[in-house]
């Protein structure tokens, strides 16, 4: 068999890791670290900034300094995207302190250590599967990481289209200026209708950032988010009014969201453990085969020096930089917990689910793609292991809320991470980078970045309130909904719980059928999970957003042009997300400093509803637009 030759060949000497690559790199990780902050919040999901990152860096380096080569172009996403991706761990469980009532506000030393110290346990972790995962498993296209490559080659030669991104994030600034500045565009759309003692809601979002999200990751997910939020809303909520009734509130609207957020959500949570549980089961060899390579070692082919395109950070570094970490995780645990003991148990729970879920993540991403990463899921795991053994240690009440929840943050980071770096490895190995350099690149690119994350948390949470219907923060909800119900009398509806594990074993069965059936659509249960637990206006503009996506490839397809139009639109909806959320982190900065907003308040669902129709018809001529 022919050995592969990447894009850059090992023997070549080419600027990579250069001043220029790590200072935009790690300005890009800083922009996008913030924005996946909001968006994460807000509609409960992100997105890998890899490509985007990648196309900038062309722009910048190539287009405006006139200099760059493809792995330096490399390195800069590769430290963007390890800081946004860490923020996905962080907001997914350090919210729930706050939510819990276990926090009255963030610590920003506690909340930038977490997001630090498992970062770089994703990064380390990462380290001894690389050549197990990256190489030798031809199974694991790292969907991601090949589509990044692609770029970074067809920027090589051609150019890169920065113009899509930067116009989409003014376009998704003024939008969200209008929104929650202006108030000229309102923020959902909604209603409800009475039917006897119960009622049907139905309403979407006005986000163009939901749009981008939805574009990106494809029809297949977005309909099972949909199909997840009819589950809740259109199924769930009826049927349940019509057995208890509706709760009292000001507005119908508000009593079938009252019977959502206290009961009907607790579906999703069912869902996920399930969903969580079987990605584990689907994968298990080839985490066994990785995790015996972790620990026993390998050997590289050949005898002789090691080529450029294989060497790894040494394993004297890695082993130093790993005992280091899980020390500053101790100490940590050590301000969380009441003794030495408590803050033992925690961390003996933290390194081995870390461990564990590094592989896990990094195995499904390489199968389908960091966007439907389990990592929730993986979470809930996490969350119900480390409470077993805090429970047998002793551990009840608002102390035990914050250990595990403290375990949970830095293995949500560590996973989220992980399998961020796992595409950016994957993108590596196909253009000629050199490992050792990218995961220096990715030791940056979680560290500095991690220092914004606690602000941006203060800053929307006194602006918004993260929870609130404005940031409904669904992970950071579900976390401190489980938490509170292991650690104190607070009850769960376990019958929603139980109702949702059958919707997961239902949708695993219709899924391998599909499976079995070659059939191109999916039933994978965390979207599904996901869309049981989000507000319904959020799944609406993702289902938009994916009905684009299939819509413009089968225009484009006849023509041969379905690579390139595919590859427009995922730079315009990467745009429209930076966009919406960088102008949402400004809002809520002017919020904070006393400004009273909206400004305007015109309140007409109509010309909402037709400038965000006029939204998504952009993306669509984007996305078709014909080469100039």
């Amino acid at each position: 068999m022919a050995r592969f030759k990447p894009f850059v060949p090992p023997e070549a000497a080419i600027p990579e890791l250069t001043v220029a690559s790590v200072v935009l790199g790690v300005v890009l990780g800083i922009i996008m670290t913030a924005a996946n902050t909001y968006a994460g919040l807000y509609a409960g999901m992100t997105v890998t900034a890899s490509i985007p990152a990648a196309v900038i860096s062309m722009g910048v380096l190539r287009g405006m300094l006139r200099r760059g080569t493809i792995l330096e172009n490399n390195i800069v996403q590769t430290i963007a995207s390890a800081g946004e991706s860490l923020a996905a761990g962080i907001i997914f469980t350090i919210p729930a302190l706050v939510i819990a009532g276990v926090w009255q506000e963030f610590h920003f030393w506690t909340v930038t250590i977490i997001a630090i110290t498992g970062g770089l346990l994703g990064v380390l972790f990462m380290i001894p599967l690389r050549r197990t995962l990256i190489i030798e498993e031809k199974e694991l296209i790292y969907p991601e990481g090949l589509a990044c490559a692609e770029v970074l080659e067809v920027g090589e030669k051609k150019g890169s289209g920065v113009a899509y991104i930067f116009s989409a994030i003014g376009i998704g600034a003024i939008f969200k200026l209008l929104v929650s500045a202006l108030g000229v565009v309102k923020g959902a759309v909604e209603g409800a209708w009475a039917y006897g003692r119960t009622a049907v809601y139905f309403g979407s979002d006005m986000s163009v950032l939901l749009l981008g999200i939805g574009y990106i990751v494809g029809m297949n997910i977005g309909v099972l988010v949909f199909i997840g939020g009819a589950i809740g809303w259109l199924i769930g909520i009826p049927i349940y009014g019509a057995i208890h009734g509706l709760p009292e509130g000001t507005t119908l609207v508000d009593q079938v969201t009252t019977v959502w957020s206290t009961q009907i959500r607790y579906m999703g949570v069912g869902a996920m453990i399930v969903g969580g549980l079987w990605s584990i089961v689907k994968i298990r060899k080839g985490i066994g085969k990785g995790l015996r390579d972790a620990v026993l070692g390998r050997e590289h082919e050949g005898v002789g020096s090691i080529l450029r395109t294989d060497e790894d950070l040494k394993q004297k570094i890695v082993l130093g930089l790993t005992i280091a970490t899980v020390v500053a995780v101790f100490l940590i645990y050590v301000q969380l917990t009441p003794t030495v003991g408590i803050s033992l148990v925690s961390t003996v729970s933290m390194v081995l689910a870390g461990f564990f879920f590094v592989a896990v993540s990094s195995y499904i991403v390489g199968l389908v793609g960091s966007s439907n990463n389990p990592i929730s899921g993986m979470t809930i795991c996490t969350i119900l292991f480390a409470s077993a053994l805090l429970l047998l240690a002793g551990m009840r009440g608002e102390a035990g809320i914050l250990a595990v929840l403290g375990v949970a943050g830095v293995v949500c980071c560590a996973a989220a991470t992980a399998g961020d770096i796992s595409q950016d490895l994957k993108t590596g190995y196909l253009v000629g980078a050199t490992p050792k350099r990218q995961q220096f690149g990715q030791i940056l690119g979680v560290t500095i970045p991690a220092f914004v994350i606690a602000p941006v948390l203060v800053v929307l949470q006194k602006a918004y309130g993260i929870g609130s219907e404005e940031l409904p923060a669904p992970q950071a909800n579900l976390f401190a909904s489980i938490a509170r119900a292991m650690f104190t009398k607070s009850a769960m509806p376990w019958i929603m719980v139980k109702i949702g594990i059958a919707i997961g074993i239902a949708l695993i069965i219709i899924d391998e059928i599909l499976r079995s059936r070659n059939v191109k659509f999916r039933a994978h249960v965390m979207p599904v999970a996901v869309g049981i637990y989000l507000p319904l206006g959020l799944s609406v503009p993702i289902l938009i957003g994916g009905i684009i996506n299939h819509i413009t490839r089968r225009i484009a397809r006849p023509s041969g042009a379905e690579e390139a139009t595919v590859h427009r639109g995922i730079l315009f909806g990467s745009g429209l997300i930076a966009g919406e959320a960088i102008m949402g982190i400004i809002t809520a900065f002017l919020i904070v400093g006393g400004m009273k907003l909206p400004l305007l308040s015109f309140n007409s669902s109509i010309l909402s509803l037709a400038l965000f129709a006029l939204a998504a018809l952009g993306v669509i001529y984007v996305a078709l637009k014909p080469r100039q």
